[in-house]
């Protein structure tokens, strides 16, 4: 099912939109998956990914940062992919902006409502990347987890869940978070936070690989911790 077929699909259900609602969508042919089916990535986040990239028709869950499920968003949907992001009702637009994210090619369903499964589906036959909210990871039973990630094997969609998600090909974790831009008495402006983000998954992803990220760093963007583009900020730990 080709993206617009599946929007056309989805108008029935309050709250879906596009995500900029600025002028009419360029569907476009889609973006070339690359040789060995990868959608890419920043090149900052190619280094978490065992294969440098998003290998389609994976799940992928992501524990401890939204910020880092937007950002692994950036790079595809400037390359011509489309995504969808649902049960996520507090999306922060202006941050996955910051982070590089094309907002011309969201589609958001804030609230799938109760065809659940027929929402989902739809979703992932029509979409390049699929992202699924705390509140849709958190509750899945394994029997919905195996029937979405077949159907994603099938149409070749990686599905991104904030959040554990039963029977995942790839986890990424995000953990030692430490803002800076505060003063030693709490005084100051948040302008960038340092994290640790390591995945681990099955077969040839069994091996944790492990990135320090300025997630988000200065003016938004995700940069590697200790990189030569960054500027010395002074930090506290939070």
């Amino acid at each position: 099912m080709a993206v617009p077929e599946a929007l056309a699909g989805l108008t029935a259900i309050p709250g879906v939109r596009t995500a900029s609602q600025l002028r009419a969508p360029d569907w476009g042919s889609g973006p070339d998956p690359g040789p060995d089916g990868l959608l890419a990535v920043l090149p900052e986040l190619a280094g978490l990914l065992p294969d440098g990239g998003l290998r389609r028709g994976t799940t992928v869950a992501v524990r401890g940062a939204t910020s880092l499920v937007l950002a692994l968003l950036a790079a595809p949907t400037r390359e011509g992919s489309w995504a969808a992001v649902t049960g996520l009702p507090e999306l922060g637009l202006a941050a996955a902006a910051e982070l590089g994210v094309d907002l011309e090619r969201i589609a958001l369903v804030p609230h799938p409502g109760a065809e659940l499964v027929a929402v989902l589906s739809a979703l992932v036959d029509g979409f390049d990347l699929v992202v699924l909210g705390p509140s849709l990871a958190g509750g899945a039973q394994p029997q919905l987890a195996r029937r979405l990630a077949g159907r994603a094997r099938n149409r070749g969609t990686v599905v991104l869940t904030v959040g554990p998600w039963p029977g995942a090909d790839l986890e990424l974790t995000v953990s030692d978070r430490r803002w800076h831009g505060l003063t030693q008495d709490g005084y100051g402006h948040l302008k960038a936070r340092d994290v640790v983000a390591t995945s681990r998954g099955r077969g040839a992803a069994a091996r944790p690989l492990s990135v320090r990220l300025r997630l988000p760093g200065p003016g938004g963007a995700v940069v590697v911790a200790g990189g030569p583009s960054e500027r010395w900020l002074a930090g506290v730990a939070g």
